[in-house]
């Protein structure tokens, strides 16, 4: 600081030019040196300028200006921000640059936002929005401190939309951040930083108070919301925001503004352009728009509402242009929305009571009327309506007008002939020639790629010598547009005639075209649009934003229509009959071959969703038998454990048996022993019954699985198409068949242990036979034997029990197997059908196989012809030969596979 010169703060925040101080020196000449200052303004720029240039000389000074800045020390902080911001300001580029290579440079300037000290917190804002101005890589920085955090904070602090000049100043520096910065804008969505956005737009009810600080607050928040769905944005990024926008209910917030009352006219005029945007080619979004209802009574459509405003030629001219690209936005890629605009013409749906007004009514209102400007915005929003949509088109020729009482009716597009013809015999309001742009639009949109449109517009005898008479004609510049739209339309009914009306076929027209114009002169007029300053305005964005409505002459979506279709009508021009025939020929031939190409993709898609259905089977067929599996594994152990039960007892009985023939056991214990040995007997008899019956059922099961494997060996052989995708079900049936085979084995294995039962059984009644004569004399050992035979019953108890619970898991296993033969059965069905279906199908597949190759064979005949003929059909048939090329490449490593 200077010494004797103290600081004097003359004014404090809220600000208009900034912070100002000056010097307040003791003596009494600072008045005088303020009135200089004063007078001398643009000196004072200079100066600062050059002693600006003179400080960042040396780049250590710009260094250690930042490290005075981290000093938290008021009196070195807050002037050493002043002075950053003022050499930002002077020398903005050269300055960023020097911040940029310092370490840490940027970091530093972001921890003022984080100061307590709302003067410097302030401040720091301001610097960085210097800091900030067209620098990507310093707004990528700036973003990635937490920028956005911080400032949203602050504007939610400092009361949102009704916040002072901090919350504008913090909306100029988010603008900065995000505005053709891809990846600030990513990162912002990403954050969720656009769910913080939905309070700014929370308007009250009572909207009497708007403050002028108030209202440039929600103009600069809806510029920002435009700024994240701009049109010159990546699509993909547009998008996301779009729906991140809707599904915070942001979308909704702002049609609340929109239908809102008491909104001053730039707030409204900016909510709709924001609307516009948010809504444009978002399906969803544009849905819920058609669903907004202003709160009338009866309640309306907004978008009916909205078009009252277009064709009033009361309303603000602004407010008519955003009205406009709204609608423009709410049919751009909407085909729905546009049949819904379009069907409310047609006469099926008018209401004849006439209580409501339509949007269509209002169009054609707008479009008859007597201000110019409301024929111009109600062709194009027409147009729009029909933009790459013949089905529309056609649609549209069935729209009757009653021009007056007492005449017949006339269709709309008799009707705008009509008024294109009369010119200026019609008093009107505005331009003279705005009038009969907007319907040369109009007519232009309606009739391209639409040869049924062209035909009606033909089929009037008055429309050609109309069209040719304003072309020849030698005019003043306003109506050369006029003669080049008039060039185009009839190069449209040139171009796009099917020679239906033998009176003007296409050849016949160009001859018309060459005694009555020239080709030269006609090509040349047809370049006067292309040349025109206000068409190349129109080319550059979506929105239409003009000056004056003297100026409002093009649309831009017709702007492409023109670029498309210039050149293609000069070719035509030059064609020979003989060429368009040829080229009549190629055309027809190439619909042929879309269509055979379109019937085979949706018989191949056919047969796809047919081997989707056949996998989802399979799947649960899999899941069934590992079921089962698991069943029958289960029923394997638990024989196994009776098995082992089996075994100790067979030990425990052999040991006694032993005991009681080393001490003469009584012959009652024998006969006992012998009933319980006939009993098991007869049991072993009937398991292996039942075991032979399960035997039987295997087999029958065994010459299933056969046929159905031997089938499906078949179907893979004759269906070649779609081997890779059935590969899945043979496989199946092969594990399936390897699981049979198993449990036919362990079947085996179980007979083979009931045979050893027997033997054993066996053996266990020769001994008993031998045992009688020695148990003649066992009178002596009576009370011995009658504890043998306690333990022996209780024993022959346990081996019954046992037995009847393998009884019972065997008929269980009886009911599973019989369950999976009626599911082989089902099988053995579902394949016959299949196996039809193959056949056919492989029928099908041949026929066409056949059919294409004829028509490959035309196309290379055709594909030469047209190159001799110069037709630029290259690019299409370069790309159906590489996408056949990827397909045998596809075929190629799939039989590699």
């Amino acid at each position: 600081m200077t010494g004797g010169m103290p600081y004097v703060l003359l004014s404090h925040y809220p600000r208009n030019t900034g912070w100002r101080w000056a010097y307040t020196p003791w003596n009494t000449s600072s008045t005088s040196f303020r009135q200089t200052e004063e007078n001398l303004p643009k000196q004072v720029d200079d100066l600062g300028s050059q002693f600006t240039e003179i400080f960042i000389k040396q780049q250590e000074n710009v260094t250690l200006l930042l490290t005075l800045v981290e000093e938290f020390d008021f009196h070195v902080r807050w002037p050493g921000v002043k002075l950053l911001t003022s050499l930002l300001k002077q020398q903005g580029p050269q300055v960023q640059q020097i911040i940029l290579v310092s370490p840490m440079g940027v970091s530093r300037l972001m921890d003022l936002l984080a100061d307590s000290r709302e003067v410097i917190r302030n401040d720091g804002v301001l610097l960085l929005q210097q800091l900030t101005k067209s620098n990507a890589a310093i707004q990528k920085i700036v973003a990635f401190e937490n920028a956005f955090e911080r400032l949203l904070d602050i504007i939610t602090e400092e009361g949102n939309s009704d916040g002072g000049i901090v919350v504008e100043d913090c909306l100029l520096l988010l603008q900065n951040l995000l505005k053709n910065n891809n990846s600030n804008q990513n990162f912002f969505k990403e954050g969720s930083y656009i769910q913080r956005m939905k309070p700014w737009f929370e308007v009250g009810d009572d909207n009497c108070g708007w403050s002028a600080q108030k209202v440039t607050n929600l103009h600069l928040m809806l510029q920002l919301v435009r700024v994240l769905v701009s049109p010159t944005n990546p699509p993909g990024a547009t998008s996301s925001c779009q729906k991140a926008m809707f599904h915070c209910g942001l979308l909704q917030q702002l049609c609340t503004i929109l239908m809102a009352t008491g909104v001053p006219a730039d707030i409204l005029t900016e909510t709709i352009n924001t609307v516009s945007e948010v809504i444009r080619g978002c399906q969803m979004n544009q849905d819920y728009f058609a669903s907004v209802n202003a709160p009338s009574n009866p309640p309306r459509p907004a978008i009916v509402v909205l078009l009252m405003s277009m064709v009033n030629e009361r309303q603000p001219f602004v407010l008519r242009c955003a009205v406009l690209y709204c609608f423009q936005c709410f049919l751009y890629k909407n085909q729905k929305g546009q049949g819904e605009i379009v069907s409310t013409l047609l006469p099926s749906t008018i209401d004849a009571t006439g209580n409501s007004v339509s949007a269509g009514q209002l169009l054609c209102g707008g479009l008859f009327s007597t201000d110019s400007l409301s024929n111009w915005c109600a062709a194009v929003a027409l147009a729009h309506a029909l933009q790459e949509n013949a089905t529309l088109k056609e649609q549209l020729l069935r729209v009757q007008l009653a021009t007056s009482i007492g005449n017949p009716p006339v269709s709309l597009l008799q009707q705008c002939t009509n008024i294109l013809s009369q010119g200026d015999k019609i008093d009107r309001r505005g331009s003279k020639v705005q009038t009969r742009v907007g319907l040369l639009m109009l007519l232009c949109t309606w009739l391209s790629n639409c040869s049924i449109a062209v035909t009606h517009f033909l089929h009037n005898p008055a429309n050609v010598p109309f069209l040719t008479g304003q072309i020849a004609e030698n005019l003043g510049e306003e109506e050369q547009l006029v003669q080049g739209l008039c060039a185009l339309l009839l190069g449209i009914s040139i171009y796009y005639n099917d020679n239906s009306l033998e009176n003007y076929r296409k050849e016949k027209l160009k001859q018309l075209i060459e005694k009555r114009i020239g080709r030269e002169n006609f090509i040349e007029k047809l370049g006067f649009i292309s040349k025109h300053e206000l068409y190349s305005r129109a080319a550059q964005k979506p929105q239409p934003s003009f000056s004056s409505p003297d100026h409002m002459m093009f649309d831009h979506e017709f702007t492409k229509l023109v670029k498309e279709l210039e050149g293609v009508i000069s070719k035509a021009i030059y064609k020979s009959s003989e060429e368009d025939k040829k080229e009549e020929e190629v055309k027809k031939t190439l619909e042929q071959h879309d269509n055979i190409v379109t019937h085979y993709k949706k018989v191949i898609r056919e047969q796809d969703q047919e081997l989707e259905e056949l996998k989802q089977r399979v799947s649960t067929l899999t899941s069934q038998n590992e079921q089962l599996q698991a069943t029958v594994t289960q029923q394997v152990s638990q024989i196994q454990q009776h098995k082992d039960q089996y075994n100790l007892l067979k030990v425990q009985l052999g040991k006694d048996t032993q005991h009681h023939n080393s001490h003469s056991d009584t012959f009652q214990m024998n006969g006992i022993q012998m009933e319980e040995v006939s009993k098991l007997k007869e049991e072993l008899e009937e398991w292996k019954n039942k075991h032979e019956l399960l035997q039987g059922q295997l087999r029958e099961k065994d010459s299933v699985t056969e046929k159905l494997k031997s089938s499906q060996l078949e179907m893979a052989t004759t269906e070649q198409s779609s081997q890779t995708s059935k590969s899945g079900g043979l496989e199946h049936n092969n594990e399936l068949q390897k699981e049979l085979e198993m449990l036919r084995s362990q079947i085996q294995l179980q007979s083979a242990e009931i045979s050893k039962l027997q033997i054993e059984n066996q053996k266990l009644q020769v001994m008993n036979t031998s045992a009688d004569p020695v148990l003649g004399d066992s009178g002596a050992t009576a009370g011995n034997n009658s504890e043998l035979e306690r333990r022996l019953e209780q024993e022959i108890k346990e081996l019954k029990s046992e037995i009847k619970a393998l009884s019972e898991e065997k008929e269980s296993l009886k009911q599973q197997l019989d369950s999976s033969s009626s599911t082989v059965a089902i099988l053995q069905d579902e394949k016959s059908k299949l196996q039809q279906e193959v056949a056919e199908s492989k029928k099908e597949q041949d026929d066409l196989l056949v059919l294409l190759a004829d028509q490959d064979q035309k196309l290379s005949a055709l594909k030469i012809k047209l190159k001799d003929l110069g037709v630029p059909v290259e690019d299409e048939d370069d790309i159906e030969s590489g996408d056949q090329g990827d397909e045998d490449e596809d075929g190629d490593e799939e039989e590699q596979d």
